[in-house]
Formats: structure tokens, C-alpha cells, sequence
């Protein structure tokens, strides 16, 4: 039986009946019915096909994480994820959800890394009124959560920015409009992230994607995309395989359609930790995924292509001032670690078109860009977003660090995340005014690297230590020196073994490695590079705490 029987709990739910279909029952019986209404398997595995999640319950400590039982760490609210393929929105839609934020979600929500927007505190009476003003303006929460195709990720400035090979925008949403919803992938092992993107900055970070159509120039087929498949982080980190096949822009659809299908059929279903596409691509090597995909899923072979390159992590961000092709600029703006309020997304929204075209775009690093900006404009849109605290020439940390949403609303995390990311870069930006570069830190929760702490230059995710009373207090494990470059050149952050701070001390210790980092780098370094060289000794030593700021 291998690794696809006997069949776990979500996958004997699935078996029962399409998950999809649990709309009819939120909108006939659990809303009008509220929480006590919903049975336990729709709650806890068919709502994730709608995007909806039961968030942690208020007070439930870290230490309980791995142990309680669901009843003591659900609440009664919802997480509701909005999906945003490609990352572009209008100001129409962005106010539909700044609406669903103010008026059901406490005014709250987060702009994730994978380009869709969470509202928590949502209860479940309220979801049918949200489906409908979101649904009116083309949006929807189907395939949000869930072992379904998630997001699809996109360049934010696609179509307008000249570091492109193509504008990957109809590929994007041909594959949205055929499938998202559709019966043929609602049945997948877990989940599965794409990126399609003719960005040459490859700012999808399509290296930790379980399929990706990155950009590249066919030296006879002209524009196309080189195909990668089997990224993935989590516990289990693995980098994507390139195929070697060239897709020509029309045939995106069918080559995404026959991988996806190809990881339903062949993909691992007996444990859910061993289930991602990742696995199954790790087992069998690129050359028999491209065989069987060729030979069973498509109507014919792919050509052979030229490996696509990308750019480094520092170079993939949008937040600042960017020219378009038309001449006009988009402008980047950066919330704390992707934390936003429903009232900063409406007047984001009017912002947008009184200073732009009405469009905005969200990015794979929590920022949020308003497009089509008159150059001549663009200075007074700045200061207006700088006092909504959303500042477009940020300092380097603010710039570049990322948090997942934690323990306040997630019942995997352990720690806290949010606040704490933000108070950290408003510690180091007092403490290293004069940085000369963007320092990538992301803090994480829990080691499902949600805010990719394995990638990052300096990756914390939460733990609990015991202080010598014996009480439990919040902590980080360390990782260091994370940097995707494409399949070849990419690393790991490499986790400081026996290292674990406080979260208290976590600005004393991050300041104690940029103090060491910067009188002991080379001119060309930079901190992922710097930490490459370092042997496992030398890293030892770097890493450890204590000594002199």
C-alpha cells in the first residue's frame, strides 16, 4: 500500500463528497444556525476549501500547542483568506475588502506572502454577506485553503515593467478562470502553490514553488517560460527541479493542468507530512516527472529550453519608486510585517485613484503597490502614505522583514510574531541608523516557515525555553543565511545549532550579528554570501550569544 493507503481522516472526508460543496451548508444552515450549528468535519477540513480557518482561542498559551486537544484552541471567529491571483486588484475591490475588514473583521487583516489578504474575527453568520460583496467585484475565497491550487503567484508590476521577458497576466488568469473551483483539482494529496511570472527578478520566488513558469527567452521559440516543479519549505525544505522544457505561452494552461493532474494521480495520500508534491518529485527525479507528464498528461511533448536566471532576494522587492514602461511609476509602500487595518485599505483605495489608475498590486513580501502614478504626482502620494504609516522609502529593516500571523490568531504557532517583528525593526532602525543594506529577517511561529524563515538572512522561528523558576517564556531558534538565487544557486538558511534566545533579547541579539557581520565582511559581501563561507565552526562562533555589542 505504500504511501497512498489506508486513507487519512481528509482524504476519507474528501472521498464522501466534493469539499466545495459545504457552501450550500454555511449558507442554509451554519450561518442562520452560527458556530454550534457546523459538524466537526465540515469545521475542521471542508471549510478550507472556502477559505475559512477556526483562529486560536484567546489565551491559549504556546506550550499547549502540540497537546490540546481542537475544542481548547479553536475559536468560535474564523480566519477568511481572499485570494489574489497575480497580486492585482482594483481600488473597487480593495475597498470591497477594506469593507469586510471594518465592518466583520475588527478592522484587521494581513497581507501574506503569497499575495492574498486575511480577515480575522469573522464569524460564521457573517460569512454569506462577505462572499457577496467580494464576489461582486470578481473576487472569491474558493481554493483559498485547503488541498486545492492555492494563490497563483505573479510579478505585482506584470505588463508594465520593462524587467520582464513576458507579461505573464493572460497565463495567470486563463489558469484561474479554467480551474480555480473546478471538480478535476478539488481532490488534490495537499496543498499546491504556483507561480507564473515573466519577471526577470523572480520576485515569486519561484524556486519554493511546487510548480513554476519562470520567464525566459527561447533562443528559437522566442518568449516563453522554463518549467520547475517540487519547491517547498516547511519541515522538509527542498528546492524546485527544473524539467528542462521550454512552454510556450499558449500551452501554459495544459502544462499547468497536467502537472497538477499528474500530482493527483501519482502524489502521496497515506500521511499528510509526507504528501506535498516535493516528496514525490524528490523520489522520482525531474527526468521521470518530465516523462510521465509528456507521455500521460499532455497532448504533446514540451521542447527542450534555456534555464531561466533570476535575480537575487534583495533585488525582488517593490516597495520604493519604480519607473513603468509608460513612464508612469508604481509606488511601493511597506506595513509592519504585512500587518494592515481595513480603514488604511479604503483610503489606500481612494489614494489609488485620485493619484493613480485605480489599480494596486500585492506583493510576495507583504507590501502593497499603487500603480500608474504621474511621476510628477508621485511625491505628494508618498506623503500620504507615510501618514496612513506606510512608509515608501522605509529603513532597511522595516524593508525587508516579514512575519506570519502567529499565535494571536494561528493554533500551530508557539510564539508571538507580529508585534514582535515590529518592535524589533523599530529597535534596530534606532540602533543601526547608518545600515548599509536591506537585512531580510522573518519570524515565524512555528516551523511551517509561513513567513519563509528558511530562506531568510536571518530566520527566527519561535520556541519556548524554560527560565530557571521553571516557567515557560517565548524564544527563537536561529537560521541563518537563507538566499534563493534559481534551483542551482539557491541555499537554506542553515539553523546555529544549541542557540536559543529569549524573544525579549531578540533586538540585543540581532544587533550583536550585524555589529560582527559588518567588521568582518568582505566589500562584495553581503550577509547570506558572508555566512556561505563560514564553516560549521566558524558559524558556531558568529552565532553565539553573548560578548560585546
Amino acid at each position: 500500500m505504500g504511501y497512498h493507503e489506508p486513507l487519512n481522516a481528509v482524504e476519507q472526508a474528501k472521498k464522501e463528497g466534493p469539499p466545495l460543496d459545504v457552501r450550500e451548508r454555511i449558507e442554509r444552515i451554519f450561518a442562520p444556525g452560527g458556530f454550534r450549528s457546523i459538524s466537526k468535519q465540515d469545521l475542521r477540513i471542508r471549510l478550507r476549501w472556502w477559505g475559512l480557518y477556526t483562529q486560536r482561542k484567546q489565551g491559549v498559551p504556546g506550550e499547549r500547542t502540540g497537546s490540546a486537544e481542537p475544542e481548547e484552541l479553536e475559536d468560535e471567529f474564523f480566519m477568511l483568506r481572499i485570494r489574489v491571483d497575480g497580486g492585482r486588484l482594483t481600488s473597487d475591490q480593495l475597498r470591497a475588502i477594506a469593507w469586510a475588514s471594518e465592518r466583520h473583521g475588527r478592522d484587521v487583516a494581513d497581507i501574506t506572502d503569497r499575495q492574498n489578504v486575511q480577515l480575522h474575527w469573522i464569524r460564521i453568520e457573517d460569512v454569506p454577506a462577505i462572499w457577496q460583496r467580494i464576489e461582486q467585484v470578481g473576487l472569491t475565497t474558493a481554493d483559498a485553503c485547503g488541498d486545492t491550487p492555492r494563490v497563483i503567484l505573479g510579478c505585482p508590476l506584470a505588463g508594465i515593467t520593462a524587467h520582464e521577458v513576458l507579461d505573464a497576466s493572460p497565463a495567470i488568469r486563463t489558469v484561474a478562470e479554467r480551474y480555480v473551483g473546478a471538480p478535476e483539482v478539488q481532490n488534490l494529496p495537499r496543498k499546491y502553490k504556483t507561480s507564473i511570472s515573466g519577471c526577470l527578478r523572480g520576485c515569486t520566488n519561484p524556486e519554493i514553488n511546487d510548480v513554476a513558469f519562470q520567464g525566459v527567452e527561447h533562443p528559437e521559440l522566442g518568449p516563453g517560460y522554463d518549467l520547475w516543479v517540487g519547491g517547498g519549505l516547511s519541515t522538509n525544505p527542498m528546492l524546485a527541479k527544473r524539467l528542462g522544457a521550454f512552454v510556450p505561452p499558449e500551452r501554459v494552461a495544459e502544462a499547468w493542468f497536467g502537472v497538477t493532474a499528474l500530482f493527483r494521480e501519482y502524489g502521496y495520500r497515506r500521511s499528510r507530512n509526507h504528501a506535498r508534491f516535493k516528496f514525490l518529485v524528490a523520489d522520482w527525479g525531474a527526468d521521470r516527472v518530465r516523462d510521465v507528464l509528456e507521455r500521460e498528461f499532455l497532448d504533446a511533448p514540451l521542447p527542450d529550453g534555456p534555464a531561466a536566471v533570476v535575480q537575487p532576494m534583495a533585488a525582488r522587492t517593490h516597495v520604493g519608486v519604480q519607473p513603468q514602461r509608460d513612464g508612469r511609476v508604481a509606488v511601493g509602500a511597506a506595513p509592519r510585517a504585512g500587518r494592515i487595518a481595513g480603514h488604511q485599505l479604503r483610503l489606500v483605495a481612494d489614494l489609488a485613484d485620485r493619484y493613480g489608475s485605480g489599480r494596486l498590486a500585492l506583493t510576495p513580501q507583504q507590501q502593497i503597490v499603487v500603480i500608474g502614478v504621474d511621476p510628477e504626482r508621485a511625491p505628494a502620494l508618498i506623503e500620504e502614505l507615510e501618514r496612513l504609516d506606510l512608509p515608501v522609502r522605509p529603513d532597511a529593516f522595516r524593508r525587508g522583514t516579514m512575519a506570519c500571523t502567529g499565535i494571536e490568531f494561528c493554533k500551530l504557532a508557539i510564539g508571538e510574531t507580529k508585534g514582535r517583528a515590529a518592535w524589533l525593526t523599530a529597535e534596530l532602525k534606532d540602533r543601526l541608523p547608518d545600515l548599509d543594506e536591506e537585512i531580510r529577517i522573518h519570524v515565524n511561529g512555528c516551523p511551517n516557515s509561513c513567513a519563509r524563515f528558511q530562506v531568510a538572512d536571518i530566520g527566527l522561528m519561535a520556541a519556548l525555553q524554560v527560565r530557571p523558576d521553571g516557567t515557560k517564556s517565548d524564544a527563537f531558534l536561529v537560521h541563518l543565511g537563507g538566499a534563493l538565487e534559481g534551483p542551482e544557486r539557491s541555499a537554506f538558511a542553515r539553523k546555529v545549532r544549541g542557540v536559543k534566545i529569549l524573544a525579549e533579547d531578540a533586538a540585543d541579539y540581532v544587533e550583536l550579528l550585524l555589529r560582527r557581520y559588518r567588521s568582518r565582511r568582505r566589500p562584495d559581501d553581503t550577509f547570506s554570501s558572508f555566512v556561505a563561507r563560514l564553516d560549521a565552526e566558524a558559524l558556531a562562533r558568529f552565532a553565539a550569544p553573548g560578548g560585546r555589542r
